[in-house]
């Protein structure tokens, strides 16, 4: 095996090789970034092809494509492939419980995110791989076991007959539950921690109706209640993709389809007539609500032959919408990286996990947070906290301070003035839409 310290000439790069543990978003995206370097690139990917499969196991979740994400695409030359097939969202359409709706744009008119099939935008991943003569996707490849210490990993293929194979570099793209960081956790001064959120999550589908849309198409769609929410994001079918919020212990409380229907009657009443009560009363007990959870750990690698990138190093809970980007961001960081130390893995890994860390743990907690501001730019994740932190302590500030004048002013009033007394009821008004728009900025889907 080589020895990648030093740093390599073409004849070197020809000669090295990279493992790519997972062949979803992320691991399909890295191994067209390193095949274009010329690297043999093999991506050993547990499930079948969904390509050829007829139901595609896993998530089928919409994903927000925006900024990040779109540059990661551009860089390896699928950006408009890809955009071509999603439908620009440019601004959140709320659903209130009354029934009426309003919309919270993104930012500017020329400012949008996009709704992506997860299913279509792996399938043309996977294509974009294979269009390399020095990369190989290898479906039904489980990995057993992970040496980092000297890049050799073994893996299950569809014979069951477990197979050592030696590689320059590991590069674990395998998920939240990713083989490769367990073998990672148990090298010392790796940091790991996960958190299971009290919230699940369950699909609906609200069809087309008429041949057309069912609501106005260019929206992300929110229903915000207290403990739950549900949202809907367009498909290119004319279909929405609906996902419901809610924590676990209320869908354990809706046994029966009367339960359901009741339910959506008291909390989603204008989406009920969309959905359809029966299908809606047959697909909320297809599959059970899904878990979420949330992972951080530090570092991303392991010497110079492991490297873990997307949610195999920080799995996020999607409030924010960034998974995605921000794994795809990962890809391109590292592909920047690469650039900057001349394709040298003991310059390069150590500089993507001192780089990418804070950032990565950032938008960690942003999708706890919800903040709003980065989705329009590639500002750094750690930045955005700090800049939410310092809104937060301003919005407060204002509010306190408008609370204070509020009060004082409406003392004065009282006493001077007994007519008064009838302008309580639009000045209330006027604060319950401050607070509320206070609660909706946490809503950054």
């Amino acid at each position: 095996m080589k020895n990648t310290s030093a740093v390599m000439d073409s004849s070197d790069i020809q000669r090295t090789s990279i493992a790519v543990i997972g062949g979803g978003l992320v691991g399909s995206l890295n191994a067209c970034f390193l095949a274009k370097r010329n690297f043999q690139v093999d991506v050993y990917e547990s499930r079948e092809d969904i390509r050829m499969a007829e139901f595609a196991r896993g998530r089928s979740i919409n994903l927000a494509l925006s900024y990040r994400g779109r540059q990661a695409l551009k860089a390896i030359g699928l950006e408009d492939q890809i955009v071509s097939q999603g439908i620009p969202m440019r601004a959140r359409m709320i659903h209130s419980l009354s029934g009426k709706k309003f919309a919270i744009p993104y930012g500017t008119k020329s400012q949008y995110i996009l709704s992506i099939s997860r299913e279509n935008l792996n399938k043309d991943l996977l294509t974009a791989v294979e269009k390399y003569p020095n990369a190989k996707v290898h479906f039904g490849h489980r990995l057993l076991k992970c040496r980092p210490e000297t890049g050799v990993i073994t893996l299950l293929g569809p014979d069951k007959v477990p197979k050592d194979i030696a590689c320059d570099l590991i590069l674990g793209c395998d998920g939240a539950y990713s083989t490769v960081r367990t073998h990672l956790v148990k090298k010392p001064r790796f940091d790991y921690s996960q958190q299971y959120i009290p919230h699940g999550y369950m699909e609906l589908t609200i069809p087309p109706q008429n041949g057309d849309f069912a609501m106005e198409p260019n929206y992300l769609h929110i229903w915000p209640r207290d403990t739950f929410m549900m949202i809907a994001l367009p498909n290119m079918n004319k279909s929405f993709t609906c996902t419901l919020f809610m924590p676990f212990e209320e869908f354990e409380k809706l046994l029966t389809s009367r339960d359901v229907l009741d339910f959506f009657q008291k909390y989603f009443p204008d989406s009920l007539h969309l959905i359809g009560k029966e299908a809606l009363a047959q697909d909320f007990f297809r599959l059970p609500a899904q878990p979420m959870i949330s992972v951080k750990c530090s570092s991303f690698h392991f010497n110079s032959h492991c490297v873990l990138m997307g949610d195999a190093a920080h799995a996020l809970v999607p409030f924010f919408g960034q998974g995605m980007n921000a794994g795809f961001e990962d890809c391109l960081v590292f592909d920047e990286l690469m650039d900057k130390f001349n394709n040298d893995f003991s310059m390069c890994l150590p500089e993507f996990s001192r780089f990418r860390i804070p950032d990565d743990h950032a938008i960690s907690d942003l999708s706890m947070y919800n903040y709003i501001e980065v989705t329009f730019s590639r500002i750094r994740y750690h930045e955005a906290v700090l800049r939410w932190q310092w809104q937060k302590k301003v919005i407060n500030t204002a509010l306190f301070f408008f609370g204070t004048l509020v009060a004082l002013s409406t003392t004065y009033l009282l006493l001077t003035r007994p007519t008064f007394r009838s302008s309580l009821g639009c000045l209330r008004r006027s604060w319950n839409s401050v607070t509320y728009f206070q609660n909706i900025g946490r809503i950054s889907l």
